[in-house]
């Protein structure tokens, strides 16, 4: 059997920034500092192309395996959706198109799907039995399903409607919303418990975990939610993507 990479990097795209780092995958760690570009406007796909070349000749290391995420839904390298990007990117040859643009290998995949990976590898869902639902709060709302350490793909919670309102579950309770809206802690929270509960209704988990950068701040917000599935911070929090990306890399 061939032996695994030691180390692999990680791109995560996203809505507002590209970030980037090698990752040590015994143990999930980042090598080296995360690099950070912001996501060109109009998030085109020459343009993203170009900003994830100029985070990859910060880093270096050009022999490690490469995972990238990106915030669609993936299937078969081909992204269907576009949350927080260009339209164009719908039913676009994504992994072919950075393989080519790039010259290397990557193993391309939804990015809430990733820092979901990270989570059980390394993280907050290691070892944990049943249903685990990380949720990614940030420009939207990612979600990755997870049942008993394996991934279920492309979950997309974080497109949840509202009944008889106009906006998504992201467009209302995302980490961007609170910023939005100017909104405290505590009228964000009241926000989120809508969402965690229609989560809880509808799957029943058995572990919330929520990630994306606010995770930081998780005891400014996760008290005063009402539920009763347990719910933590990711572990990885905001580094999750790339961490994720990185290890998917040599599966």
């Amino acid at each position: 059997m061939a032996k695994r990479a030691p180390r692999a990097v990680g791109i995560d795209i996203g809505g507002t920034g590209i970030k980037g780092a090698l990752v040590d995958l015994s143990d999930g760690s980042l090598l080296t500092d995360r690099i950070k570009v912001a996501t060109p406007k109009g998030a085109e796909p020459e343009d993203v192309l170009a900003a994830v070349k100029k985070v990859l000749s910060t880093i270096g290391d050009h022999d490690a395996p490469l995972g990238v995420a990106f915030p669609a839904v993936v299937r078969r390298g081909k992204t269907m959706s576009a949350a927080n990007v260009a339209k164009t990117w719908i039913g676009f040859e994504a992994e072919d198109f950075f393989q080519q643009g790039l010259g290397r290998d990557i193993h391309f995949a939804n990015d809430a799907d990733v820092a979901g990976v990270a989570e059980v590898r390394y993280g907050a869902a290691k070892g944990v039995d049943g249903l685990a639902l990380l949720t990614t709060l940030g420009t939207g709302i990612g979600t990755a399903l997870i049942y008993d350490g394996v991934l279920v793909p492309n979950s997309e919670l974080g497109h949840l409607p509202r009944a008889n309102h106009k906006r998504s579950a992201e467009q209302w309770a995302a980490y961007s919303a609170k910023e939005r809206d100017e909104l405290s802690w505590s009228a964000w929270a009241e926000r989120l418990q809508w969402y965690y509960s229609t989560l809880e209704d509808l799957l029943n988990p058995d572990l919330f975990i929520v990630g994306g950068g606010v995770s930081k701040h998780a005891d400014e917000f996760l008290p005063l939610l009402q539920i009763d599935t347990p719910i933590v911070p990711a572990v990885h929090r905001n580094n999750a993507g790339i961490i994720g990306a990185a290890a998917l890399s040599v599966d």
